[in-house]
C-alpha cells in the first residue's frame, strides 16, 4: 500500500520533470524532443507537455521547433545559490566579530527581484530587540537600508520602473512612497558609501548597510547593523564599513 500511495500524480511529473532536465545539463547543444523521449522513456507526448510548461517557466529554452536546451532561469537560480552560499561562508565569522562590537543584530541580505532576502543573522539577547524578520525573510527594496544599496546601483530607468512595478507601498509614517523622494535618498547613498533605514520598515528600528561585492566587483549583498532607533550609534559606520570590505576582499573584490 506504501509504495502505491508513493506513486501520486505531482511526484510522478515531478520525477518526470527532473530526469529531462537531467539529460538536458548533460548536452552543451539543443536536444531533440525524439532524443529526450528516449532517454527519459517518456512518451513523446508526456516529454512535450512538461517541457512546455518548463519553457513557460523559463526552466528551458525551446531554440527552434522540437528542440530544448536549458533555459535562463536555472543560470539566474543557480548565481543566486552561488551568491549566496559564497557570501555567507566568506561573512559570518566578520559578523561575529562586528555583532561582539555593537551587541547588535548584524543581518546579511541579498536581493531577489523587488525585495532582499536575509540569508544569514548574528544576534543576541543582550540587543534589547525582538528580531521580527528571520533568516528567509523579505522586505521590499525601498523600505530597507540594504536594499537601497541595491536601488542605488541601479540606473534612474530602473529605479522608476522599481517604482512603478510596487507603488512604494509604504509601512511606517517614515517610509519613502514617492520616486522623487527615494531618488535623492539613493544619490545620498551613493555619496556617502552607506544606506540608512530610519524606521522606514518597522517603527522603532533603525537601520545602517554597506555592500559587499565580489571578484567582478559586483554589489551581490549587504551587510547591516539593526538596532532600537535610540541605540543606532554613528560611531559604527566606520567599522561596518571595514567588515563590509573584509568580507568583499574574501570573495575576491579588489576595488
Amino acid at each position: 500500500m506504501k509504495p502505491k500511495e508513493a506513486q501520486t500524480p505531482a511526484i510522478q511529473v515531478l520525477e518526470r520533470m527532473f530526469a529531462l532536465l537531467d539529460v538536458l545539463a548533460q548536452h552543451q547543444d539543443p536536444v531533440s524532443l525524439k532524443a529526450l523521449s528516449e532517454a527519459t522513456g517518456l512518451h513523446p507526448s508526456t516529454a512535450h507537455r512538461i517541457l512546455n510548461d518548463l519553457t513557460l517557466g523559463r526552466f528551458v529554452d525551446r531554440p527552434e521547433a522540437g528542440s530544448y536546451r536549458l533555459g535562463m532561469r536555472m543560470l539566474e537560480l543557480g548565481n543566486l545559490v552561488k551568491a549566496r552560499l559564497d557570501v555567507r561562508d566568506a561573512a559570518l565569522p566578520a559578523m561575529r566579530e562586528l555583532h561582539k562590537f555593537t551587541h547588535q543584530p548584524v543581518n546579511l541580505s541579498v536581493r531577489q527581484g523587488d525585495e532582499i532576502v536575509y540569508i544569514e543573522r548574528t544576534y543576541s539577547e543582550r540587543s534589547g530587540m525582538q528580531v521580527v524578520r528571520a533568516v528567509g525573510g523579505r522586505a521590499p527594496l525601498h523600505l530597507t537600508s540594504v536594499g537601497k544599496l541595491f536601488l542605488a546601483s541601479d540606473d534612474s530607468l530602473r529605479v522608476r520602473a522599481y517604482a512603478t512595478r510596487t507603488g512604494l507601498a509604504g509601512h511606517t509614517r517614515n517610509s519613502l512612497t514617492e520616486v522623487g523622494a527615494l531618488e535623492r535618498e539613493l544619490a545620498a547613498v551613493r555619496q556617502r558609501g552607506i544606506a540608512r533605514d530610519d524606521e522606514e520598515l518597522e517603527l522603532g528600528v533603525r537601520c545602517m548597510a554597506a555592500g559587499i561585492y565580489d571578484d567582478q566587483a559586483k554589489l551581490v549583498a549587504g551587510l547591516s547593523i539593526s538596532a532600537p532607533a535610540d541605540r543606532l550609534e554613528e560611531g559604527w559606520v566606520v567599522r561596518l564599513k571595514e567588515t563590509a570590505a573584509q568580507i568583499s576582499a574574501a570573495l575576491g573584490y579588489r576595488g
